[in-house]
């Protein structure tokens, strides 16, 4: 499955256009795409403006949609997109904030939002607040590190804090989007300056690729995007990985962190018995049962285990059973010389020799 968990939204884009932008990311062959609400002031009381589609979850529970989109991908395609009112096929559609750092208050803000989003992101601006979200931002909250690479940061990206941050979950989006835009042509030397530094930082491990598209001119295929990032520094297979494993990896994390408690998740289906498996058991269970019915009857039909067992003889006319083939132990021929002499009888060794 292939994802672009960053398609821009703002509250002046149409439906239209929305809608035109999702049709052809999904023709391009996108299974799952995000609608990325910039946030740079979050309000004390955050609400979700995003447009829902029709075969989206309710609102109260939108990370249901995140866990489902993170399905095997050997899952039906029907349920891997959507189609509108007029047929057009449509992918998975998730919803995202992405909260500017420059804020303290908003980051402390931000597990509201993570009730309201399917995916929540943080983007810093200076070398404290990337220093922060690289090992302080509980995976919990947000998985995302969103970086304009436009704009010339005031410090360098080190492999320690950037490799921290990898160990720990979180992942870093580069946005190609930013650099096909018509502009300075600065901003895009410097774009492509800062993903060099970001790769040799993180040895192109934890990098999630995204497109950050305002239009439909801004979209690419995957093939596309490995591509032109290779050219830049990331190797083929990391850019797959960018476009696949790790933006699945994020989707799915963000799902279990909201729909489970402390590791553990809610139970979707409960399996059914296997009714052959069953009757197998009866099965043996019953044959178990005849075979100890069998034991009972050859023991003496009662179940229980006689005392003479296969030893047991014959009587010594005094109520004494004496075992079958004559042998008497030194104790027994002296009980039974005992027994004999309090009742007048001769003992089996007396009549033996008389």
């Amino acid at each position: 499955m292939l994802y672009d968990l960053n398609i821009a939204w703002s509250p002046s884009t149409t439906q239209s256009d929305l809608t035109q932008t999702l049709r052809f990311s999904a023709s391009l062959g996108y299974h799952a795409v995000a609608l990325n609400h910039l946030i740079e002031n979050v309000p004390p009381q955050p609400k979700n403006p995003l447009p829902r589609f029709p075969s989206q979850t309710s609102q109260s529970q939108p990370a249901k949609s995140a866990a489902s989109t993170g399905d095997s991908d050997n899952s039906n395609s029907n349920k891997e997109t959507q189609k509108t009112d007029d047929g057009d096929r449509l992918p998975t559609v998730l919803h995202r904030a992405t909260v500017c750092m420059s804020d303290p208050a908003g980051v402390q803000r931000i597990p509201q939002l993570a009730a309201l989003y399917d995916l929540v992101a943080v983007r810093p601006t200076t070398e404290k607040e990337f220093s922060h979200a690289c090992q302080e931002v509980r995976i919990e909250v947000a998985s995302l590190i969103s970086l304009d690479l436009t704009q010339r940061f005031p410090f360098h990206f080190r492999p320690k804090p950037c490799m921290a941050a990898v160990s720990r979950g979180l992942r870093f989006e580069v946005c190609y989007g930013q650099t096909l835009r018509g502009g300075d042509p600065r901003a895009r030397a410097t774009w492509i300056g800062n993903l060099m530094e970001l790769v040799r930082a993180t040895r192109g491990r934890g990098i999630v690729v995204s497109s950050e598209a305002r239009r439909v001119t801004e979209l690419r295929g995957p093939a596309d995007v490995v591509n032109l990032l290779a050219v830049w520094g990331l190797a083929a297979d990391k850019g797959t990985e960018g476009l696949g494993v790790n933006p699945r990896g994020v989707v799915v994390n963000e799902g279990i962190n909201r729909r489970g408690y402390r590791g553990v998740v809610d139970i979707v289906q409960v399996a059914a018995k296997d009714e052959e498996a069953g009757d197998k058991m009866e099965g043996i269970e019953t044959a178990e049962s005849q075979a100890q019915k069998g034991k009972a009857a050859a023991a003496g039909g009662n179940g229980k285990k006689r005392k003479g067992g296969a030893n047991e003889g014959r009587g010594n006319g005094s109520g004494n059973v004496l075992p079958a083939d004559g042998a008497v132990s030194k104790r027994q021929a002296k009980k039974l010389k005992k027994l004999a002499a309090q009742e007048g009888t001769a003992t089996p060794e007396e009549n033996k020799s008389s």
